[in-house]
């Protein structure tokens, strides 16, 4: 089988890597790839928000299966359009694609489904959103209604760094995703990640992970797409996953199929828990990043059949065969992100890092130049290993960590410190 990846991330590298390990898979291509990903695999340079052109690829390249990786050619409809070309796709279609997209529209399918989350008011103007803040005080959450590249929610901790967050998204520092703002109780508890396939009618559970958000180490700094991860999430016992599935997972996809809008793909849930209740925090229609990293590392080859079976709407008909591991991705970032950043800088020591299933470096931002790798990102690598505990699994990816000679990078040293 000739398959696709849409993606250029760590994300998009992991899952290469993985699938490539499947016997069925012959040919892959991921479109447009980066420096990693083409040790293994072809790189197509095609805007994969251009449906149309991703699905005239596809067809003059034989390609029997698309998986698409990140968020925002879904959000543009471009599973609507390969699938009307009649090519199996893994990914939502643009409406229910909306559960990503949109934070108003997902606390609407909350209400609905009564599916436990964060007391919320949405707002279409500046005024009334700082009206609210200072009526309900802080500590508070400000969210960007739209996709903003994992940055647009605001944690403020004090009335004045909510009403600065109400400024900047009104003035446009989010762009369109600010335009609108969700803004949303603080929920205490310890968060989660909860990584469930559907088909539009079966559910099949295929992984749990933590992530780190904030900048630097002890969890301080500015939030971030993600330093790290690693999984499995001790606090996500079979008890909370069964609550989870039950009274979050299950409600939102029956209330979606009841809408004319049945969902197709992962369903990434971040929950927070407490006291043994998990509420839903949010919800995103593809993969984590780093958490796809981390679960892939436990997966491997079986992921395409998984992902087969579920854009064939045939997960009753599969399950997932977990080795009892752990692992853990540390995130190597171009120093000054998530501000700015140099693009451009050398990372050397490359070469002499282990790679099989239990050691991978996946590049999120690198090109090829000359035979050097160079930084085009603000995450540019992804230092990942396995372990039989999260110990081993962690002291394998730091030791990977600091055989890398770049000095423009720069890593937290304590991820996975709440399960160690």
């Amino acid at each position: 089988m000739n398959i696709m990846i849409l993606g250029s991330g760590g994300r998009e590298h992991s899952l290469a890597w993985a699938i490539k390990q499947n016997p069925k898979c012959d040919r892959l291509i991921v479109a447009p790839g980066n420096a990693g990903i083409a040790m293994l695999a072809e790189c197509a340079d095609i805007n994969i928000l251009d449906g149309d052109a991703v699905a005239t690829f596809a067809e003059e390249n034989a390609v029997g299966f698309v998986v698409i990786g990140p968020e925002a050619p879904l959000a543009a409809g471009v599973a609507d359009r390969l699938r009307a070309a009649g090519l199996l796709v893994f990914g939502p279609g643009q409406a229910a694609a909306q559960l990503e997209a949109s934070k108003s529209f997902t606390k609407a399918i909350c209400d609905a489904a009564n599916a436990p989350t964060a007391a919320y008011a949405h707002f279409t103007d500046a005024d009334s959103a700082r009206a609210y803040i200072r009526a309900q005080g802080a500590p508070i959450v400000v969210k960007a209604d739209g996709l903003a590249a994992g940055k647009g929610v605001i944690v403020a901790m004090t009335e004045e760094e909510a009403l600065a967050a109400i400024d900047d998204m009104f003035d446009g520092s989010f762009g369109d995703a600010g335009a609108e703002v969700v803004i949303e109780e603080f929920m205490e508890g310890e968060e989660a990640s909860f990584f469930v396939l559907c088909d539009g009618k079966t559910l099949l559970p295929v992984g749990t992970a933590q992530d780190h958000k904030r900048a630097y180490d002890g969890d301080t700094g500015p939030n971030t797409g993600g330093m790290g991860a690693y999984s499995p999430a001790p606090v996500m016992s079979d008890a909370i996953i069964q609550k989870a599935l039950d009274e979050i997972i299950r409600p939102t996809v029956d209330e979606m199929a009841k809408r004319g809008t049945p969902f197709q793909g992962v369903l990434f849930c971040g929950l927070m828990i407490q006291n043994g209740q998990p509420r839903l925090v949010e919800y995103n229609v593809r993969f984590g990043d780093p958490e796809c990293q981390v679960l892939m590392m436990r997966l491997g080859g079986q992921v395409l059949d998984l992902l087969q079976a579920c854009a064939e709407t045939r997960l009753d008909q599969v399950s997932v065969n977990w080795a009892a591991d752990h692992a853990l991705s540390i995130v190597m970032a171009a120093k000054g992100y998530p501000g700015s950043y140099d693009k451009g800088t050398v990372i050397n020591g490359l070469d002499n890092q282990p790679e099989d299933s239990f050691h991978m470096i996946f590049h999120a931002g690198t090109s090829e130049n000359a035979g050097q790798i160079t930084a085009t990102g603000g995450r540019v690598l992804n230092i990942t290993a396995r372990g039989h505990d999260l110990t081993e699994a962690h002291e394998k990816a730091y030791a990977m960590a600091q055989g890398i000679d770049w000095p423009e990078g720069f890593y937290r040293s304590d991820i996975g410190w709440r399960a160690l």
